[in-house]
């Protein structure tokens, strides 16, 4: 079959020629009907060498959708052609985290080299790929494969980064989102529909900041040196409620850390270079401010967000590419040259 496969790091992804999975004990078979492209991949891709400690070649692909098409030993609880999500953040389903869903904060998974498909081992950017436990699919109906897919992160995870200001975004809040790119644009959405917080949006182009007033921001304003000060004239001295950051670079945690107000939340999502820093302490933010930086979300969490999608609430753009075209979408997405979510369909 076809995969995309990282196999060196520091150099873009190859179209390659590997053999078709077969699912063990316990595991399932997926037949892939859309994979999604994510900055997370190409923050892997470019590590430096020796940085990424896992096995290469590795079929990429964190987000992935399709049909299940064969069942490994022992599975019961599934059936073959149905339609599914897949939950990445795989965990060993049993600590103290995992009991309650949150298998992206297993406390046990790097001890026991558990790692998410496509982040330490293979993914869903090709035509199959084996799936470890019923327990990580999730049903998707008659949802559109296609847009579906950018759900199980560029959902899940700014769904999941919001839900703990929820309380906070009450009538004459203010949410802050720096970035209106894969993520943003769909926290956009729902912050829209899950509160009655005014949305200000913060990008470096005209272009992305018409796209986020098109997806329902209240405010546009341009991320440069004074976006501090024109972000404060409109949420006046009080400051923002709530800031999430889906960049994650130095200049974006400073302002974020410049527009949250007192006993707000600062919620870093983006990874930038890894490097960045929110500056901490009595003299540095407005009293009571709460800065997190979560990870991915819980399985329960993707069934809410599928729930939404089913509602009609989310609207993810998306660009779309064949398999054979793969390599290219990672090379758009290098390049910040896509309006949303690349998603690559076998």
């Amino acid at each position: 079959m076809k995969a995309v496969q990282m196999v060196k790091s520091g150099a873009e992804p190859e179209l390659r020629d590997v053999p078709k999975p077969t699912p063990g004990p316990g595991q399932v078979l997926v037949k892939v009907t859309a994979a999604g492209a994510c900055h997370s991949d190409d923050f892997v891709l470019n590590a430096p060498e020796g940085a990424f400690p896992y096995p290469l070649p590795m079929t990429l692909g964190h987000e992935g959708v399709g049909v299940i098409a064969e069942l490994g030993q022992g599975v019961s609880t599934v059936s073959e052609g149905t339609a599914v999500a897949i939950y990445g953040p795989w965990g060993c389903g049993v600590c103290h985290f995992c009991s309650q869903g949150l298998e992206n904060y297993c406390s046990r998974a790097a001890d026991l080299q558990i790692t998410p498909p496509g982040l330490g081992h293979d993914g869903a950017m090709a035509e199959y790929v084996v799936v470890d436990d019923p327990r990580h699919l999730v049903p998707i109906g008659d949802l559109d494969p296609v847009t579906t897919v950018p759900l199980t992160d560029a959902g899940l995870t700014p769904y999941h980064a919001i839900k703990p200001s929820l309380r906070k975004l009450v009538g004459g809040s203010t949410a802050v989102v720096i970035g209106s790119g894969g993520l943003g644009h769909v926290a956009i959405q729902m912050l829209r529909h899950l509160t009655p917080s005014r949305v200000i949006a913060l990008d470096v182009t005209q272009e992305e900041l018409d796209f986020a007033k098109q997806v329902g921001a209240h405010e546009a304003v341009l991320s440069d040196a004074d976006a501090v000060e024109n972000v404060r004239k409109i949420t006046g001295k009080d400051g923002a409620t709530a800031v999430f950051d889906f960049v994650g670079y130095q200049p974006t945690i400073n302002t974020a850390m410049g527009v949250v107000g007192t006993m707000g939340d600062v919620t870093i999502v983006g990874l930038g270079d890894g490097k960045a820093a929110a500056s901490v302490g009595f003299w540095s933010q407005p009293y009571e401010v709460s800065v997190r930086t979560p990870y991915w979300g819980a399985r329960a969490e993707l069934i809410e967000v599928l729930d939404l999608a089913r509602d009609g609430v989310l609207d993810v753009a998306v660009e779309w590419f064949s398999l054979d075209d793969g390599v290219a979408a990672y090379r758009k997405l290098a390049a910040n040259d896509l309006r949303g979510r690349a998603v690559v369909v076998p």
